[in-house]
């Protein structure tokens, strides 16, 4: 039910990451095994923006999966990925939605929350998020989602106007990162010391070197108390 593959995976370490996939590479006992190692080294060159390469490793991975597997949610899942993160979000839509469907039929409920997280980003956010918080609702052991989904709701919401409701999923995002948003929320809502502590609490818990607009605004929230 778990990815298990997550735990190869070091987001701040991509040469790192890909070096562990092609050592896994290399102990795999099936195709669809190293279908979904491939994957995961798409998915590090989608990160990197060398989407050519990462489509041509899908590409392969296609090539070993049966159309019912894991290797097979991976594909449509990375591939999709890839559509998005080079700015073309129609065509990743459906990959995502199929994603999610296979998913959740084989049990792979961690790669069909991801799905659903992914298909927020791109179509319908609070439809998509509220399906991932289903399945995580019933699977208590997928408690790591509720804040990427929560945090999504969030800015959805916020976006929206609908300031009231994005501090609540802002409040119910149990990692860091949500304090900028509770501190922009707060602010619209015109409760500037909370505001201004969320800000500050930010700026303390966040890396931001590379973030200076961020910084920017979390000091003028910050100001303002």
């Amino acid at each position: 039910m778990e990815d298990r593959l997550r735990e190869l995976w070091d987001f701040a370490d991509l040469d790192g990451t890909e070096a562990r996939f092609r050592a896994f590479l290399e102990n795999v006992e099936s195709d669809d095994e190293r279908a979904e190692v491939l994957t995961q080294l798409a998915r590090v060159e989608g990160l990197r923006e060398d989407f050519t390469a990462g489509h041509t490793l899908i590409d392969e991975a296609e090539t070993l999966i049966a159309p019912d597997s894991t290797g097979r949610v991976r594909v449509l899942l990375e591939r999709g990925r890839l559509h998005r993160s080079a700015g073309d979000p129609a065509a990743a839509q459906p990959l995502f939605v199929a994603a999610f469907i296979l998913a959740k039929t084989r049990g792979d409920l961690s790669l069909a929350v991801d799905a659903a997280h992914m298909a927020s980003l791109v179509d319908d956010p609070e439809t998509w998020t509220k399906q991932g918080l289903e399945l995580v609702g019933a699977n208590p052991e997928l408690a790591r989602w509720l804040g990427p989904l929560h945090n999504n709701l969030g800015w959805y919401y916020f976006e929206n106007g609908r300031f009231d409701e994005a501090l609540d999923a802002f409040e119910k995002t149990p990692e860091a990162y949500a304090e900028s948003g509770k501190a922009k929320t707060l602010h619209a809502l015109g409760r500037t010391a909370e505001a201004a502590q969320a800000a500050r609490k930010a700026l303390e818990l966040l890396p931001h070197d590379s973030h200076d607009e961020w910084v920017e605004e979390m000091e003028a929230i910050a100001a303002e108390a």
